[in-house]
C-alpha cells in the first residue's frame, strides 16, 4: 500500500525482540490449538442447525442487511465468486502469519502485544463453540443462500460428516474476521504513515467475502468484534519511545503515547 512503515525519527520499539525459538514454539502453538481445538467441539449438527435458525430470525429482527445482498453481487460473475472463494481459502492464515512475522523482525514490542491479543481472543473463540455450536449460512436452507464453495470452488470443507479437519459447526465467532481486525489495527498502531488506515481494507474485503460466500452471518463478524475489542482493552498497547538526548553516543529514550491509533486499542 505503499505505505512507510519505518517509525518517525527517534523512535523505537522499548523491548528487545523475543527469542526466536521460543515464539516459533508459542506461535505455532496457537495456530494448532485454533485449528484441532474446533474439532473438539463437533457432532452437534441439530443443535447448530436450531442455533442457526434463531441468528438469522434475529438478524432480520434486527433489521440487519440479507447476506444475499452481497452474495447476488458476487455471483454476477463467475470470476468474481471465484476469487471471493480463494479469499476465503488462503489469505485467513498467511496474512496473519507474514503480520506476526513483520512485527516480530520490525517492532517487537508490538509483536508481543499483539501476539496477546489474538491468543487471548483465539482461546475464548474455542469455548463458544460448545456452548452455541452454530451451521453457517450456506447449510441453512431457508437462508436461500449458495454454497459458492461448493458450486463455484475452490473449497476447503468436505461434507460435514466426514470432514475431520475443520468444525464446520464453529461458525461464531469468525475468527477469518477477528484475525483480520487484527491485522488491521496492529499495523495502524505500528506504523507511522498517513496511508496506514489503508489496512482497513483488509477486515473490509474479508467481511464481505466471509458472508457473500454464505461462511458466516453478520453476527458472526459483530460477535468477533466484540470479543476483539475486550482483548485489547485487557492487554496493554506498547509505548513508542522518542529519543531526548544523545550522551556519548548513547541515546537515552523516553516512553510517549501515541495518539495515532483506533481508539481503544491499548485502554
Amino acid at each position: 500500500m505503499n505505505a512507510r512503515t519505518e517509525p518517525a525519527e527517534g523512535e523505537t520499539d522499548a523491548i528487545a525482540r523475543p527469542p526466536v525459538v521460543r515464539e516459533f514454539l508459542l506461535v505455532a502453538g496457537l495456530f494448532l490449538v485454533y485449528k484441532f481445538g474446533r474439532q473438539l467441539a463437533t457432532g452437534h449438527t441439530g443443535e447448530a442447525l436450531r442455533n442457526a435458525h434463531r441468528v438469522w430470525d434475529l438478524e432480520r429482527t434486527l433489521h440487519l442487511p440479507g447476506e444475499g445482498s452481497v452474495q447476488s453481487l458476487l455471483l454476477h460473475s463467475d470470476t468474481l465468486v471465484h476469487l471471493a472463494n480463494t479469499y476465503y481459502a488462503t489469505v485467513h492464515f498467511p496474512a496473519t502469519a507474514a503480520f506476526l512475522v513483520w512485527l516480530y523482525l520490525r517492532r517487537p514490542a508490538h509483536y508481543v502485544w499483539a501476539r496477546r491479543v489474538l491468543a487471548t481472543v483465539t482461546s475464548a473463540a474455542l469455548v463458544l463453540p460448545f456452548l452455541f455450536p452454530l451451521a453457517p449460512p450456506r447449510m441453512l436452507a431457508a437462508t436461500g443462500l449458495v454454497d459458492t464453495a461448493h458450486v463455484y470452488g475452490p473449497s476447503v470443507y468436505g461434507p460435514p460428516s466426514s470432514d475431520h479437519l475443520s468444525n464446520q459447526f464453529a461458525a461464531m465467532p469468525s475468527l477469518h474476521f477477528g484475525w483480520a481486525l487484527m491485522v488491521a489495527v496492529g499495523l495502524i498502531a505500528a506504523t507511522r504513515s498517513r496511508w496506514r488506515w489503508l489496512w482497513l481494507l483488509h477486515p473490509l474485503v474479508t467481511l464481505l467475502v466471509i458472508v457473500g460466500t454464505a461462511n458466516h452471518y453478520w453476527l458472526d463478524a459483530i460477535v468477533a468484534t466484540a470479543m476483539l475489542g475486550a482483548a485489547l482493552a485487557l492487554v496493554h498497547r506498547p509505548h513508542r519511545t522518542v529519543t531526548t538526548a544523545v550522551r556519548g553516543g548513547e541515546k537515552l529514550a523516553a516512553p510517549v503515547a501515541d495518539d495515532h491509533v483506533l481508539v481503544g486499542a491499548g485502554r
